[in-house]
């Protein structure tokens, strides 16, 4: 007789919901901040004349707003993926099984879509800045876009593996990013808009209509992904291993969901043995 069901064999609701409401709050919080530093019109630009300090400036707000959903309740019950190229990495990694995977993306889409909705109220000022779309630069080739959204999400992706392996500094994961982002917009913006993210571009381009070599921002993003999960896994031969598919780390976590690990081939073996 089969004995009662367990967290790990219920679909992960809770889980599904908070990563939309984390995508949705990133999207207009950060995107907010985008449209305020660059929109036309914005005191901003009139106090900050540099484009560069204020990129600095949009990339390190940015990097604090996913670092507060981080720690926030949204993202001690979820992990705060609020990124599909996040999740796939970690289920790459075995980390996350593939329903729950496929549960997650479709949620951060479906949040960078309801997220980008507030982004209206900015009017003519979002317009502007067509609410904070991912375009190339100027004169700047898709494949160029495309090499900066492989090269920032995998920088992004093989840190944050960095730090949840180590058990000493895995706790301060959420502050890598304030300043991993506020570096990245900063030096690479000018290529690709510094997506990382295929829901964060989803949204405003829903918004706006600016669809401009859109695959670029999902193509990118899980090839940097991808090769950052394979290029961690291989450096460290199992030494320093995700163990967890979450960016902050706390004692008494109370969702197991994450426990999950794909099994060996070894494993599976003495399963059908028995």
């Amino acid at each position: 007789m089969p004995g009662p069901r367990t967290s790990q064999s219920r679909y992960p609701w809770s889980h599904i919901a908070a990563e939309f409401g984390g995508t949705a709050i990133l999207v207009a919080v950060g995107l907010s901040v985008v449209i305020l530093d660059f929109g036309v019109g914005s005191p901003v630009v009139g106090l900050l004349p540099g484009a560069g300090v204020r990129r600095l400036l949009t990339g390190f707000l940015f990097g604090c707003t996913g670092a507060l959903i981080a720690v926030s309740p949204l993202g001690r019950i979820s992990g705060a993926h609020i990124n599909p190229a996040v999740t796939w990495a970690f289920w790459l990694s075995g980390k996350l099984r593939g329903p729950h995977a496929a549960g997650y993306v479709l949620a951060q889409l479906a949040g960078g879509a309801a997220g980008a909705l507030p982004l209206l109220l900015w009017r003519g000022m979002g317009a502007s800045v067509e609410f904070g779309a991912t375009t190339p630069g100027p004169g700047v080739a898709a494949w160029a876009a495309l090499l900066g959204e492989i090269g920032t999400t995998f920088t992004m992706v093989y840190l944050l593996f960095f730090f949840v392996s180590h058990r000493r500094i895995r706790s301060f994961t959420p502050l890598l990013f304030p300043f991993l982002y506020a570096a990245m917009v900063f030096l690479e913006a000018g290529v690709s808009g510094t997506s990382t993210n295929p829901a964060r571009s989803l949204g405003p381009a829903l918004i706006s209509g600016d669809w401009e070599v859109f695959w670029v921002y999902c193509a990118g993003p899980l090839l940097g992904a991808l090769i950052a999960a394979g290029l961690h896994s291989r450096r460290w031969l199992g030494l320093l291993e995700v163990e967890v598919a979450k960016l902050y780390h706390f004692e008494h976590d109370p969702h197991r969901v994450f426990r999950w690990q794909r099994p060996s081939a070894a494993a599976a073996r003495r399963r059908g043995s028995r």
